[in-house]
């Protein structure tokens, strides 16, 4: 029987043909890609002609077109839809692909063809994305390995092996322990939440098959629960099983797995000749240091220590007005936050969260990409991965640029937080090849889906990554779309999310599930005021993060790295009612691969140029300039990696930006 993973995609958009395949069809087409992947590389490299940038780059560029296809649909549905099988072939599959990667840049002949050309690039008459392309190719074969020798490249092989096997068991057990946990509520531990948290939970124990509501270790749940709970002990069983996710002991524990990584990483490091982790990953990076990463967070630390220690003042009065006679603890935080956030605005989450369905909140981000890009999302009947999964056919003046898959809703079998992938990217070095972009999130089972305030900027967020791969307009795949420098990919899906407060988008799409009718003025003026609210908790269980995730790569591994923490928030003066965003056992971030390692401070950077870069639309006085839009599309949007970020975000503003804009955004400058 064909593998339907290694046929031609013959279908519309030629999607990959979901309904066809099992999960018995990935490992040999898999193993398959690899064959074919070898067999390429070996005739690039022993090759008896010259060097050429067609003969060696390009067809480098071509070499794996099985297997992206093929890792394109089963990597996506490992982490958005994981079954017991898809989970062993990963943990099969990491160190084979990791060996696979090694052989590559290991192959002295290839890596001999590529250094020919860079000897001679200056002479090849290259555009400037393919001299973009020749030296991220180069770049990342000498970051691999390729000019170690001997003993030195068999141990640095055997070390990105062991950190791919080690990367996949922490993501594993992180779902694990996501999946496992829950707590049965009975009707009356109900009691003061408001209707859609008591939808919810029920709608979650009607999926786990238990006789009532229970509440989950989904944010999309468990969040609202610590929000509005009046059961102090519930929020603390709660609160407490959230933040211990990795560390409950037993095979699903990440601790020892974290403090390994952290030991080969510094082992890689030095087999390639940087001091530590961080120098070498942050050397391609926007920031190009720690010393400028840690300057950044520590210009935003301070303020945003300064307005949570004095909104902890405030909580704590509250809390001890209740009766409370001990310390504000973690738990009691988001339920304090939430009752003075009425107080100070007027503004209750159970009085928004109607006006934020997720239909409607899917409109407005259409809307706002066809006025600011011309873009137009027409639904398509397909059958997907998932029974959840929604498709649109994206055009532009009636030309196909894309399929758009969104995958919106909590379940087991899917990996917690909000993501953007493709299932294909966009090339066109052999022919015009348009990409699959996926959106998935984990928001709450209901009818219908009513999203939260910041529910809704992440499916803003989200769509602005999927918006970078959608117009992405260059020749290469390994430059389109995301491909882009860590401390840059987050610039288009943190400045997407400022559309959503336009008031006209707000007033056009927030609109009440029941009645109908718009988001009254008032309502979205408070709304929109309180919108920096809460804001040094936010910024500091953030900041906390990536000041911990540095101080775990710029210098010796530690040993111990729980202690290690411990001690980066000692010395930062980490509030005691405020605990970091992702403590390291369920920093996935940083340890389910090296992607955001040493780099979770990216988010920031990225936000240094978003706010920035939405103040030029502030300045020319309206947020749907189609000029600026051009100009964004032009410089960010469609070029990919295929110019030096900095280069691009200059060639947008003029300029690149200081910490001033971003301080104000939230809010923060009085507090500087």
């Amino acid at each position: 029987m064909t593998n339907p993973l290694l046929k031609d995609w013959t279908g519309q958009f030629a999607l990959p043909p979901f309904a066809e395949i099992s999960d018995d069809h990935f490992g040999p087409a898999l193993e398959r890609g690899m064959e074919e992947g070898r067999a390429n590389i070996a005739a690039i490299a022993e090759s008896a002609d010259a060097p050429t940038f067609a003969n060696t780059i390009d067809a480098l560029e071509r070499a794996d077109a099985t297997l992206d296809r093929v890792a394109g649909v089963f990597y996506n549905l490992a982490g958005a839809d994981s079954t017991p099988a898809r989970e062993a072939l990963q943990r099969e599959m990491a160190p084979k692909l990791s060996a696979y990667s090694s052989e590559i840049t290991n192959n002295k002949a290839l890596f001999a063809r590529i250094e020919d050309l860079w000897s001679r690039r200056d002479n090849l008459d290259l555009t400037d994305e393919q001299a973009r392309v020749l030296m991220l190719t180069r770049r990342g074969f000498v970051r691999s390995g390729a000019a170690l020798e001997g003993a030195a490249a068999d141990r640095l092989t055997e070390v990105k092996s062991r950190l791919a096997t080690l990367g996949t068991r922490f993501s594993q057990n992180l779902l694990a322990d996501e999946r496992d946990w829950f707590m049965d509520l009975s009707e009356e531990d109900l009691t003061g939440l408001p209707d859609f948290v008591k939808e919810a939970a029920r709608a979650a124990g009607k999926e786990r098959d238990r006789p009532g509501p229970v509440v989950t270790l989904n944010r999309s749940l468990i969040v609202p629960f610590l929000q509005f709970s009046p059961r102090r002990d519930l929020r603390e069983k709660a609160y407490e099983a959230w933040t211990a996710r990795g560390a409950n002991g037993g095979e699903t524990d990440n601790r020892a797995i974290a403090a390994e990584i952290l030991k080969l990483r510094e082992e890689r490091a030095e087999l390639l000749g940087y001091d530590n982790f961080a120098a070498y990953k942050l050397e391609t990076e926007m920031a190009g240091t720690s010393d400028a990463v840690r300057d950044l967070l520590m210009q935003v630390w301070h303020p945003a220590r300064t307005a949570a220690l004095s909104d902890m003042e405030h909580l704590a009065r509250m809390a001890h007005a209740d009766g409370i006679t001990g310390p504000l603890e973690p738990w009691d935080w988001r339920y304090y936050a939430e009752k003075r956030r009425l107080e100070l605005h007027d503004l209750d989450e159970a009085e928004l969260k109607p006006f934020f369905q997720l239909d409607r909140m899917i409109e407005a981000q259409f809307a706002v990409a066809n006025r600011l890009f011309g873009l137009e999302f027409a639904p398509l009947d397909i059958d997907a991965y998932h029974p959840d999964v929604r498709a649109w056919n994206v055009t532009r003046d009636g030309e196909h640029v894309a399929v758009f898959l969104g995958d919106y809703f909590a379940r087991p079998s899917k990996r917690s937080g909000a993501w953007c992938s493709a299932m294909r990217s966009q090339s066109k070095l052999d022919g015009e090849v348009r990409p699959i972009v996926v959106n998935v999130c984990n928001f709450a089972h209901a009818d219908p889906a009513l999203l939260s305030y910041d529910d809704a900027r992440t499916l803003f967020h989200e769509f602005g990554h999927a918006l970078h791969q959608m117009l992405s307009d260059v020749t290469y795949q390994s430059v389109s779309g995301t491909s882009v420098a860590r401390d840059f990919v987050e610039l288009p899906s943190q400045l997407y999310e400022h559309w959503l407060d336009v008031p006209e988008v707000l007033t056009e799409f927030a609109t009440h599930a029941e009645t109908g009718a718009a988001m009254p003025d008032a309502l979205r003026d408070r709304l929109l005021r309180a919108a920096t609210y809460d804001m040094g908790f936010q910024t500091v269980e953030y900041v906390a993060s990536a000041l911990v995730d540095l101080a775990f790569h710029d210098g010796p591994a530690p040993a111990d790295p729980m202690q290690k923490q411990a001690e980066v928030l000692e010395n930062i003066g980490m509030p005691r009612a405020i605990r970091m965003r992702h403590a390291t056992p369920h920093f996935a971030h940083v340890f389910s691969g090296d992607g955001y390692s040493s780099g979770y401070y990216s988010y920031m950077w990225s936000e240094v140029m978003d706010a920035d870069a939405f103040a030029a639309f502030e300045e020319a006085g309206d947020p749907f300039d189609p000029d600026l839009a051009k100009k964004l599309e032009a410089n960010i949007l469609s070029v990919g990696g295929s110019a030096d970020a900095a280069d691009l975000y200059t060639r947008f503003r003029g300029r690149l930006p200081g910490v001033e804009a971003l301080l104000k955004g939230r809010g923060l400058d009085d507090a500087a």
